[in-house]
């Protein structure tokens, strides 16, 4: 079984929406991601937290069976977010960011983690997802998510980086402002000219998008009928796309669909409860049954 290397943020949030409220809670990408990969494949984490990090939150993480031997402590303050959501629940409104420990990191990836096949560079500095991505020795697979920060300020190390990828996701906000169009069936085509062989662009409640270069395929989201907390699910999305790659016995269009499909079921997970609950709840039974309604809905 191939291992996933996963390198990005460990995180505490606080998180309102017109709901609940909840405060410092276990997040960053790579917590959400890695609570639904391990369902597909052996997951290894590379990342760093503060002091104030409670072992007790990375005991959550072993306890699913993620190997940590990345994650390393330093003195200062762990990745703090705080963020709100309106009724419509699709995007967070960011009240403060403090990168703490984050800032300025530069990840290590260990001498047994180097020959992982699988990786996905969550979204942190282009330019460190590159000097990453140079410390493995020959992966199969390389997945990257970005952000808005980093499309306006570091958008020359970004295309670098992407055309390294394999798989590159975004958010629609984020395909529209990289190509500088509205059309997410143009932006998503104009990523695709970057090299990677294939873009899935998350549109929250509305599914993803994927772009290959003989195929557009659109996936809804599973339908559910309370979302408590959005926070996390394009990572979960990520986790269950790449998850599903992992074991693959070949990256194929249908391959690619299907594995969108595997991230939109987990996203459902991971929204379901606040913070990695819903998704750390996630077991490779509930993913495959959910797998089968989406497929019954979607069904002529």
């Amino acid at each position: 079984m191939p291992h996933i290397l996963v390198v990005g943020s460990l995180a505490y949030d606080d998180v309102e929406t017109p709901f609940d409220r909840r405060r410092e809670v276990l997040g960053g990408a790579a917590s959400y991601f890695s609570m639904a990969a391990r369902m597909y494949a052996p997951v290894r984490l590379v990342g760093v937290v503060g002091e104030d990090f409670a072992e007790s939150d990375l005991d959550r993480l072993r306890a699913r069976e993620i190997d940590l031997g990345g994650v390393v402590r330093e003195p200062g303050r762990s990745f703090r977010w705080l963020g709100r959501y309106n009724y419509e629940l699709n995007t967070a409104e960011t009240i403060n960011t403090d990168l703490g420990v984050f800032s300025g990191w530069e990840p290590r990836v260990p001498d047994g983690f180097r020959d992982s096949e699988v990786v996905f560079l969550a979204n942190i500095h282009p330019e460190v997802q590159l000097r990453t991505l140079e410390q493995i020795r020959e992966p199969r697979i390389v997945a990257l998510d970005t952000m808005n920060y980093w499309i306006e300020r570091e958008r020359a190390a970004l295309l670098t980086v992407m055309a390294r990828a394999d798989i590159v996701t975004v958010n629609e906000a984020e395909a529209r402002q990289l190509c500088g169009t509205h059309s997410i069936i143009r932006a998503g085509r104009e990523i695709l000219k970057l090299g990677p062989r294939a873009v899935a662009i998350k549109r929250g409640e509305y599914g993803a998008v994927l772009f290959t270069r003989d195929r557009t395929f659109w996936a809804p989201a599973f339908p559910l009928e309370e979302v408590r907390d959005p926070t996390g699910a394009g990572d979960a999305f990520a986790g269950g796309l790449v998850g599903h790659l992992a074991r693959a016995d070949k990256i194929d269009d249908a391959a690619l669909c299907t594995a969108v499909l595997h991230g939109t079921v987990c996203a459902s997970f991971a929204v379901e409860d606040f913070s990695v609950a819903g998704i750390e709840k996630a077991e490779a039974e509930g993913v495959a049954r959910r797998m089968r309604e989406l497929g019954a809905l979607v069904a002529i």
